[in-house]
C-alpha cells in the first residue's frame, strides 16, 4: 500500500519499539558495542545499538520483499552502486574459482542476489531457518535471480565439487564456530571462526574476496564495497597460513563494520564461545600469542586489548 521509502521509515520505527521492549537483545547489543568501541559515550552506544536493530528490521520487513521486485536486470543501477568492486567483477568474468565472503553488516542478502542478477553463477552457504515456512520463503527470495543456495548441513562435498568446476562460492563468515574454532582477533577480543574457508582456499589455492553491501542514508540504495582480497601468495610464506587467512578475513569484516557500525548485527552472539585459557581463567598461551603477534597488521595496543581479561559490563538504562 505504501512506497518503499515510507516502508523503510516504518520498519525503522518498528525496530525502535522492539529495541525498547526486548531487554535481552538490547543489553546484548549495548554490551557488544561498549566492548568494541570503548571510547564511545553511553548515549552514543545506546543510539548505535538502536540503529542496528532498526537496520535489521529494514532488512527483513522491507528489503527482503522489495529486492526481488525492484532489483531487475534493467532497473538495479537505480539502487545499487558497484563502482568500488571493479577488480572483483573482473575476477568474476574469468573462469577461475573464487571464494566470496561477507559478515552480518549492511544487507548481506543483497550481495549474492546482485551478483547472480548480473549473470555470474554464484552459490551461497546458508543455515536453514528453524521455521520451515520462513525458510522456504527466504530461500525463494535468495534464488529469485539464479543464486544457488546450499544448506549448511552436509554441504562440504557440494562446495568442493563447485570449486573444482570453477564455481564461485559465498559465505557469511562471522558466525560463531564454537569452542573448536580458530580464535582470531575481532574488535579487540578473540572470536571463534570456522576453519573451512581457509582450508578450502589453501587446498585449491584460490583467492578470497571480502565485501559488503552498505545501505546509504537509511534508504533503499546501496553501495557494494570490496574490502580486501586475499591471494595465495599472501599466505604461502606465513608461519601459520590457516590462522593468517582466518584472521585476515575477520579483519576485513571488522573494517566493513567500522564503515557503517549502525548496520552491523550487534545482537548476534559473535563472541559466545571463549578460548580455553579464558574459560580456565589463565593467561594467553605463548603459542597463541606468537600467532597473533606474527600478523603483519597487529599493533602493541591491539595486542594489549586481546590479552586483557574481559571485565563484566555494568549496563545503564
Amino acid at each position: 500500500m505504501f512506497g518503499v521509502a515510507q516502508n523503510m521509515r516504518t520498519s525503522a520505527a518498528a525496530g525502535s519499539l522492539y529495541f525498547r521492549a526486548v531487554r535481552r537483545h538490547r543489553e546484548r547489543a549495548i554490551g557488544h558495542i561498549q566492548r568494541s568501541f570503548p571510547n564511545l559515550s553511553h548515549d552514543e552506544v545506546r543510539d548505535l545499538a538502536e540503529q542496528s536493530v532498526q537496520s535489521l528490521f529494514r532488512m527483513f520487513m522491507v528489503e527482503a520483499v522489495a529486492i526481488p521486485r525492484l532489483l531487475t536486470p534493467t532497473g538495479w543501477p537505480n539502487y545499487v552502486s558497484t563502482s568500488r568492486i571493479d577488480k572483483s567483477l573482473r575476477m568474476l568474468v574469468g573462469r577461475d574459482p573464487v571464494i566470496f565472503l561477507t559478515g552480518h553488516c549492511g544487507n548481506w542478502e543483497l550481495l549474492g542476489f546482485v551478483l547472480a542478477l548480473l549473470g555470474f553463477k554464484m552459490s551461497a552457504i546458508a543455515r536453514p531457518l528453524d521455521n520451515p515456512w520462513l525458510d522456504r520463503w527466504l530461500r525463494g527470495v535468495r534464488e529469485a535471480r539464479g543464486l544457488q543456495v546450499l544448506t549448511k548441513w552436509g554441504a562440504t562435498a557440494e562446495v568442493q565439487k563447485l570449486i573444482e568446476q570453477g564455481g564461485r562460492v559465498g559465505f557469511i563468515a562471522d558466525q560463531n564456530a564454537g569452542e573448536d574454532g580458530l580464535f582470531v582477533p575481532f574488535f579487540g577480543r578473540l572470536a571463534s571462526s570456522y576453519k573451512s574457508i581457509g582450508l578450502l582456499a589453501m587446498r585449491y589455492e584460490i583467492p578470497i574476496v571480502a565485501g559488503s553491501a552498505r545501505r546509504c542514508d537509511g534508504t533503499f540504495s546501496y553501495e557494494i564495497d570490496s574490502i580486501d582480497t586475499i591471494y595465495p601468495k599472501d599466505w604461502k610464506d606465513q608461519p601459520d597460513p590457516l590462522y593468517y587467512i582466518t584472521a585476515r578475513f575477520n579483519r576485513a569484516i571488522e573494517m566493513a563494520v567500522r564503515r557503517a557500525p549502525e548496520q552491523y548485527l550487534w545482537v548476534h552472539r559473535r563472541w559466545k564461545s571463549r578460548p580455553q585459557h579464558e574459560r580456565l581463567g589463565k593467561p594467553m598461551p605463548e603459542r597463541l600469542r606468537e600467532k597473533i603477534r606474527s600478523l603483519p597488521w597487529m599493533t602493541d595496543e591491539e595486542m594489549d586489548r586481546l590479552e586483557r581479561p574481559i571485565e563484566p559490563l555494568t549496563l545503564r538504562h
